[in-house]
Parts: C-alpha cells; structure tokens; sequence
C-alpha cells in the first residue's frame, strides 16, 4: 500500500507517498528504472487508493479556497446567457438549431421544416438522455438525405468510445441498432437504408475499420467494408458537400489516402483516388465533375491546390490551380456554386479570400483590421448560395457568427456572444509581441490585459501555449478568463514552433528531432515577459495540456526558476514509456510527430526531454496538475507516476496536487457548467498563490 509522510506545508495535513516498486525497462541496451510503473493499473484497487488518497490530499489542503472556487463558478456561469441558442443554418428542406435552457448542462437539438416559424422538432434533448451519467457525449448527428433517419454516437464513459445508433424521425423512436467500440461517425448513402460507419481496435482504440449497415437487418449482418492495415493509419467515412461521392479517408501524421464511391451506388467497391506516397499529403473536394486537391505534393510545404477530372484522380492527372507560396500557408477551401473561398494564413494570422469562377471578377480578401484575431469559415453546407458564414473574434472581442454576401460585400451579423454583466471590450487591450528564441526566431506572443496595466514587474501574468501537431493556437475571446482580467491578470498565448501559427514550416521546425524548439521557444517568451516588466518570476504562471502538458513538464526541469506556479492539464510526461508500448491508444499513430523510440536516434533525443525521465532533486514551482481517470489520449498513470516522483525529488516546500476526476476522461468533466468548476480550480490555485482572496 501507499504510505503517508507530513509535508512541511501544513504538519496537520499528510501527501500520500507512493510505494517504489522499481521495474527495469531496456531498450537499446539501455535500461531506466521505473518505481511507480506498477500505477499503470485501473483494476488495481491499490492504484484506486492511491488516486483517491491525491484527491483527499488536495481537497484538504485547499479547503480554505472552497467558498472562493464557488464564488468564481458562479461569477463565470453568471456571464453565460443560459437561455442561448445557435445560429439556425439552412440544408435540405430544414433549419437545424442547437439550444440550451436555462440551468441545464446539456443542448438540445432540433430543427424547423422550411421556415423559422414552423413547429419545433426535437432531435435529441440530451439533459434527458445524460440522466444516470457522469458523463454524457453526443456526437456525429447525422440525417438521412430523405429527413427519415438520423444517425449518432453516444459516449458515457469518456473514453471516445461511442455507441451508435438510429432514430426515426417521423416517429420518434429508436431503431433496434446499437453498435459499441464506434467513432460515433458515420454517413448514409443516396438511397436511405444503407449507413457507413467508423469503428475502433478494441485494444489501441485506432479507427481501423469501415463497415455498411442496411436498415432493417441485424447489425450482426453488417459488411465489413474496408480494414486499415498500417498501424500508424486511422480511417474515416464520409460524404461529399457535392453528396455525389462517398469517401474512405486513411491518414497518418504524415501521409493521407482517399477512396470514392458513387453515393447511388453503395453495394459497389471503393476506387483508390491516388495511392498513399509517404510524405504526401492531400485531401479532396468535389464540384461540377472535378475535384479540388489541397496537397503538399512535390515538397509544396505550405500546400496547393490542384484540380483533376472525376473520371481520372490519379496524380498524373493533376493540374495546378494555386501554387505554393513560401510566405503563405494555404490551409483550406469552401466550394460554393459561383465561388472559391479561400483560408491562407500569413505572420501567423488567417486571411479569408473570396475568388468568383467567373474570372472577369476580381478576387479579394475579407478585410480584417485588428493587431491579433481568429477568423475561420463556419456551416456552409449549401451549394446554392451567395453567402459565406463565417466566425470572427479576438482577445477583447466576442466571437461572431457572420454571414457575408459574396457578390455585394455586405455583411450581417448573425449573433454575438453573449457577455451578461457589465463586460466593455475597450476596457481591454489587446497586443502581439515577439519574443527572440534561443536560435534567433522570433516568436509572437498575443497577450490581453485590462486598461491601466503599469509594466512594473507586479502583474500576475498567465502564459498557456499548445506546440504540437501542427495545431495552431490562435487568439480567441473567452468569458471565462474575465475573471482573471479582472483581477489583474495578464494573458497571453505563445505561438511557439510545433504548431502552424507561422507556417508548415513552424510545425516542421518543432517536431521530431526539432522538438527542443518547442520548449526553448517557451521559455524564450518567458523570459521576455519578464525582460519587458509585465511581469516577474514570483508573478509568472504556466499552462498547457496533454501535448501542453508536456511541454510544462519540459520547462518546469529546465528553467523552474521561471514560474511561480505551473498548470498541467492531463499531461503527456511519460513520454518513453508511452511511445514504446504499441497497446496504448495512440502510440503507433504517434510516431510521425515524436519519433520511433525503437530506433536508437529517436530513443535518445525524446530521453533527453521526457519530463518523467528528467525529474531530478531540484527545486520545483508550485503545481497543479490534473487528470480524468479514463483518458483515452493521456492515460491517467502518466501524471500519477509524475507526481509520485516529484513528491519524493523536489527539494522546496512548494505546493504540489494531483486532482484525478474519476468519472471523465480526456476532456475533463461533460456539461458546460461542470467544466466550470474545474476551472474555478485553476483560477483558485493561482490566486491563492498571489494572494487574491475574492
């Protein structure tokens, strides 16, 4: 069993001390010695112990913030307009609309037949259907082009593992189909009956196989349609915007693959578009007897587009429509009848460009005028249409959802967000700043912070940052960081190597054997912060999660001199072990972003920085650390194994929690208000640190 020992913060108050069980793990000839791999056990009533002895630990130890943390989730929750509803969009004879009643935590979705002012048609309500659940999520809502059917996945675990099922919407009942171990995506072909669906590896969880299913036979009959052999691949299903084609989608980090089908004709086989060539990315779109492909064929790194008849798809018949720029990352399109709409994004900010078929009409680009913003294309299923809907937000301002008349410019705003109280986005400023990386790159940071902000060293700064897989982590407006705003708070985003903030390149020059990048650039922006006087180390916090976590992990044995305190949100820390353990969901999908540890190069230079294997007796900041105990992505032992070794190695009194939710996974906690708490969580650990008591 675990034992207890007093920690010098609070004699009353014990941290559990995990066993050490060494367990040598050799590869290479090299062998590392892991004391707590025996917490890589969710049956182990031992390990339960354990995590709910962390949990009581931190429930004492920050009991005196209790009544704060419930302030703070009332003060978010009371800026959310709870009676909210989206934007009604338009497709196939109906308007489909996603609410949310006042008080309840879960949407409802429903839709309209032809006009706004028609009776409403509930879908799913699924405060009803997450009753007995800790955990509710619906996903993959998808109708049957004749409006009979529909088709979704639900999870109550949180293990990304859904159950898929059907609904009849003309009488309301449930179809007796129900398929476990799914994505919960799927697609109906043009005659009805027939549902193509995505299902996962029972062990590894990797999307492997497709299967058709008929409307009216035992699931048990189901077609087995298409098996992805290579484990670094995942497959999907889906339908084209044209609903011309059905598409087998395999993808790797690195390597993309499609297959088509006519959707008329689902008992037919699937045709290679163009065959997997490692390296070569694309994906494809269709229109008017020609699909569009955006590819980085022939080392195009920022990606082109390219065009090539239905009848012939192979690479040979490709013809270059927009070539590759340096300075410009092409990062997707919207088809509609009369336009081309474009997503570029240049020195780290998107850019929308509207180019009409008609050649004789000038392109032209969506004017944006803000320092720092996000801009991307929303719902634009129709073909027939003159309007692009669009989203827009930035630091200080409220995303919006707009709809833009591409051929008279003219703009409506469909809805802002709803900010309850007394929100004024110009008592807060927003800016981009650069900061110089070790290697001389300059990094840009985009930060927030409420008018009046003196930089004198004092300020509580919040630095968060993401840097892998090429996501990039664009500025967003978030109500919920109000709270820290206005308490004086700083905040700012790192737009470090590892993500495409700044091109294909940026996420090239932070991966793989560049993956040092990632952290240096972070701890460059640090220490400008504080270089700069919006801050001090005594001032400075850190967050990241899952592949952020990581990179917490990674700064916090570097340079832990930096930050008074650091958040790791189900972190990825141990690194090695995960990566060399080919049953563990993800890992053989992984091995194009971080490397091949069973080749001895990779072996080495992930060593170098897995922040399990580099804890070492040192000083540490304060931490809180978070985890949900059927996590599919971050399997729970990585932050538990983490913590029990920085319990016994940090040599300073410094807080340290592990706060495990026993009933979510990946995500953290379902329902938009739940997820509240958990943040309250955070802010209170930070504030309580500065010593802000409301």
């Amino acid at each position: 069993m675990y034992t207890r020992f007093y920690t010098k913060m609070d004699k009353n108050l014990q941290a559990p001390l995990a066993d050490s069980k060494p367990h040598q793990l050799t590869k290479h000839n090299h062998t590392r010695v892991d004391n707590y791999f025996w917490l890589n056990n969710r049956e182990d009533q031992e390990v339960i112990d354990y995590l709910n002895a962390e949990n009581a630990y931190y429930e004492a130890q920050t009991a005196h913030t209790k009544s704060f943390q419930a302030d703070l989730f009332e003060e978010m929750k009371s800026r959310i307009k709870e009676d909210d509803s989206s934007v009604p969009y338009f497709y196939n004879g109906y308007y489909y609309i996603t609410r949310f009643e006042k008080g309840k935590d879960y949407p409802i979705f429903s839709r309209k037949k032809l006009t706004l002012e028609a009776e409403e048609e509930i879908m799913f309500n699924c405060n009803e259907m997450a009753e007995g659940h800790n955990y509710f999520h619906l996903k993959g809502i998808n109708v049957s082009e004749n409006n009979q059917f529909v088709a979704f996945g639900v999870d109550t675990v949180s293990r990304r593992e859904y159950t898929l099922q059907v609904k009849n919407l003309t009488t309301g009942e449930l179809l007796p189909i129900s398929i476990d171990q799914t994505t919960g995506s799927s697609t109906w072909a043009a005659d009805n009956s027939t549902l193509f669906y995505s299902r996962k590896d029972t062990v590894t969880l990797r999307a492997d196989k497709i299967f058709k299913h008929k409307i009216g036979t035992s699931t048990e009959e189901d077609t087995l349609v298409y098996f992805e052999e290579d484990d670094t691949f995942s497959t999907f299903i889906y339908k084209e915007k044209s609903h011309k084609y059905l598409v087998i989608g395999s993808e790797s980090t690195l390597t993309s693959e499609y297959q088509i089908l006519e959707s008329t004709n689902p008992d037919g086989n699937f045709r290679i578009f163009q065959t997997r060539e490692r390296g070569v990315e694309y994906g494809i779109s269709h229109y008017h007897n020609h699909f569009y492909i955006l590819t980085n064929l022939d080392d195009a790194d920022n990606f082109k587009l390219m065009m090539c008849p239905e009848e012939h798809t192979s690479v040979e018949n490709w013809t270059e429509l927009i070539a590759h720029r340096e300075e410009v990352l092409l990062e997707g399109i919207e088809i509609f009848k009369d336009y081309l709409v474009i997503a570029e994004r240049s020195s780290g900010l998107t850019h929308l460009k509207i180019q009409p078929w008609d050649t004789s009409v000038a392109p032209y680009y969506l004017p944006f005028d803000s320092e720092t913003y996000n801009a991307f294309t929303s719902t634009n299923i129709d073909f027939n249409t003159e309007i692009l809907r669009y989203v827009y937000q930035s630091m200080n301002t409220p995303s919006s959802v707009i709809d833009f008349n591409m051929r008279t410019k003219e703009k409506v705003v469909r809805k802002e967000q709803a900010v309850l109280g007394n929100f004024n986005k110009d008592n807060y400023i927003e800016e981009r700043i650069w900061a110089t990386a070790k290697d001389g790159v300059k990094v840009p940071m985009s930060i927030v912070y409420k008018k009046g902000m003196k930089k004198d060293g004092n300020n509580p700064f919040l630095l968060y940052a993401y840097g892998s897989y090429g996501y990039s982590m664009d500025p967003y407006f978030s109500t919920t960081r109000l709270s820290l705003l206005d308490r004086g708070f700083v905040y700012a985003i790192a737009h470090i190597r590892g993500g495409e903030d700044m091109g294909r390149d940026w996420y090239e020059d932070g991966k793989l054997l560049t993956k040092w990048n990632t952290f240096n650039d972070f701890i460059a922006c640090s220490e400008h912060v504080i270089a700069e006087g919006y801050t001090s180390a005594a001032h400075l916090y850190a967050e990241g999660g899952s592949a952020g976590g990581l990179l917490m992990g990674v700064i916090i044995n570097e340079r832990p001199e930096l930050y008074n305190g650091v958040i790791a949100q189900v972190p990825f820390v141990d690194v090695m072990t995960t990566m060399l353990d080919e049953t563990i969901p993800l890992t053989t999908g992984e091995y194009d972003e971080w490397g091949n540890p069973n080749e001895k190069e990779y072996y080495d230079y992930m060593l170098s920085y897995s922040p399990y294997d580099n804890v070492k007796a040192q000083d540490y900041p304060n931490l809180y650390i978070s985890t949900g105990f059927h996590d599919s992505q971050v399997q729970y032992w990585e932050p538990a194994k983490w913590v029990a070794k920085l319990r016994v190695l940090k040599t300073n009194n410094n807080q340290l929690f592990l706060d495990t939710n026993m009933d979510a996974g990946h995500g953290g906690a379902s329902g938009r208000f739940e997820s509240l708490k958990e943040l309250a969580k955070e802010f209170s650990f930070m504030f309580d640190l500065e010593g802000i008591k409301q």
